[in-house]
């Protein structure tokens, strides 16, 4: 189905890197892209070649096919079908969640997220769930090297923290990555969540020196092929790391597993950092198996598998086959209240 319109949907920049492939999958179709930013920043980050949308009437207007987005809501008075495509794997949150009257289609990444969202699907009706893999790792899988490469000599770690003070282990850790990154026994990549607060940031740009590096890359994705392990808590970016197969040690995770190596004391730091490098075979097993349960798609096209549950969906009848939607009228005067816009649904 070509000559379609995708409406690419973000409130903060990291979902260009989200979004970015499904606009280059829709090209690829012959198919048309255009993108709306409802706050934040990232409409600064498009390029020439990247049409952007800036009110709600130049939306209705170019009456898109499907509006895509990474959010957990969007404008209802927004025409086309309404896709959630996350921003993130579960990381202990309930993904119940993500489950309000603004979508029409959820997109789901693997088995587990599928069957969660299945479950629901039959008690709620008012949205069909199809498993496609998540486009944002599209490119990252297109580099993904066919096998596990050694780890370096010297080692190199990544450590990322989430911005939630509750989830977050930045603080607790800080001493521990001051200390073990002053002696070259490793070296060490910093990155924190965008959200994070400028004190911790700050905490942490401070302990740059000849063998520790504070990264500021847009897509942590990029940081992934330069490291052989990382440290994190509970950020949904240690799920996207261990689809390289490599070993993540965390700090009080919300829902540890056999495919982490979770501590909570950080006198427990550095003796898990040495086993997650000796790469022990139960771990490494434990790793493959998660990966296969999050996402299974190795190939790099989950963004055409994105486009074309849209095509499924319209042509098994679209939203008229499902269940009207929860009224919700507070998030949705909220919405209409941030763009301005009191015209018709």
């Amino acid at each position: 189905m070509a000559g379609n319109r995708y409406l690419l949907y973000g409130s903060v920049r990291y979902a260009l890197g989200i979004l970015r492939p499904l606009q280059a999958a829709a090209r690829a179709r012959g198919d048309e892209a255009a993108w709306f930013f409802d706050g934040g920043d990232g409409a600064d980050e498009l390029g020439a070649d990247e049409r952007l949308l800036t009110s709600v009437e130049q939306v209705r207007d170019w009456n898109p096919t499907a509006i895509f987005t990474s959010s957990n809501a969007l404008p209802h008075f927004f025409p086309g079908v309404k896709v959630q495509t996350f921003h993130g794997f579960d990381a202990g949150k309930p993904r119940h969640i993500y489950i309000r009257p603004f979508f029409d289609l959820y997109c789901t990444t693997g088995p587990q997220d599928t069957a969660a969202f299945q479950a629901l699907v039959a008690r709620k009706r008012f949205f069909r769930v199809i498993e496609t893999g998540w486009p944002k790792l599209d490119p990252f899988m297109q580099q993904l090297p066919d096998s596990l490469p050694p780890v370096r000599t010297p080692p190199v770690i990544l450590y990322h923290s989430t911005f939630s003070p509750s989830w977050s282990a930045a603080r607790k850790l800080h001493d521990e990555v001051k200390r073990l990154s002053r002696d070259g026994r490793w070296r060490w990549i910093v990155t924190l969540h965008p959200k994070m607060g400028p004190e911790v940031v700050a905490m942490y740009r401070a302990l740059e020196n000849e063998h520790l590096r504070f990264a500021d890359d847009d897509n942590i994705l990029d940081l992934f092929g330069q490291v052989d392990m990382m440290c994190s808590d509970t950020s949904s970016a240690l799920s996207e790391f261990l689809l390289t197969g490599k070993p993540v040690v965390t700090f009080k995770n919300r829902r540890p597993g056999p495919q982490l190596i979770d501590i909570d004391d950080p006198a427990e730091f550095e003796p898990a950092i040495e086993r997650a490098l000796s790469r022990p075979p139960e771990l490494m097993a434990a790793i493959r198996e998660f990966g296969e349960r999050i996402h299974p798609y190795r190939d790099g096209r989950s963004s055409e598998r994105t486009l074309e549950a849209v095509d499924r969906f319209l042509a098994e009848g679209g939203t008229a086959s499902l269940k009207r939607r929860p009224l919700d009228p507070w998030r949705k005067f909220k919405l209409r209240r941030r763009l301005r816009y009191w015209g018709p649904a």
